[in-house]
C-alpha cells in the first residue's frame, strides 16, 4: 500500500493573525452602519470608513498570502481556490464599500449598510474556509 502525501497549506502565523484580522474591522464597520443608521450620528459614518480601510489593508495582504498559497497548490483547484475567491470577493467589495461611504453622510445609506453586511459576510466565510485545514493533494 502506497499513501500519498498530504500537501497542506494552512495560513503561516502572519497569514492567519491578518486574515482573522479583518473580520472583526469589518464587523465593527457594518455595527457603525447600523448605530449611524440610528442615531444619524456623522461620527459613526467616519468610524465606519476608518474601519473599512483598515480591513482592505489587512484583507489585501492576506490577499497577496492566499495568492502565493494557491500559486503554490498542487491541484489548483478545490478548497486554496474557494479560499482565494472568498477572499477575493470580500476584498473588491470591501473597496466598493470604501468607495460608498466616502460620499457625504447619509448619501452612503442605505447602500453602505448593505454593502457592510455583505462584507463582513464574505469576509467570515473567508476567515473560515482559510482557517480549516486548507488542503491540496489527498482525497479528504
Amino acid at each position: 500500500m502506497t499513501t500519498l502525501p498530504t500537501y497542506r497549506y494552512t495560513p503561516g502565523p502572519l497569514h492567519a493573525t491578518l486574515l482573522a484580522g479583518s473580520v472583526p474591522l469589518f464587523l465593527g464597520a457594518l455595527l457603525s452602519d447600523i448605530a449611524y443608521g440610528q442615531t444619524y450620528q456623522i461620527q459613526w459614518a467616519n468610524f465606519a470608513s476608518w474601519l473599512i480601510a483598515g480591513a482592505l489593508v489587512f484583507s489585501g495582504f492576506a490577499l497577496l498570502f492566499a495568492l502565493v498559497n494557491l500559486l503554490r497548490a498542487r491541484p489548483k483547484a478545490g478548497r486554496p481556490t474557494v479560499y482565494f475567491l472568498l477572499l477575493l470577493a470580500a476584498w473588491v467589495v470591501g473597496l466598493v464599500n470604501a468607495f460608498q461611504h466616502a460620499k457625504d453622510a447619509y448619501a452612503m445609506m442605505p447602500t453602505g449598510l448593505v454593502l457592510s453586511a455583505i462584507v463582513t459576510l464574505l469576509a467570515v466565510a473567508a476567515t473560515w474556509t482559510g482557517l480549516t485545514n486548507l488542503r491540496s493533494g489527498d482525497a479528504q
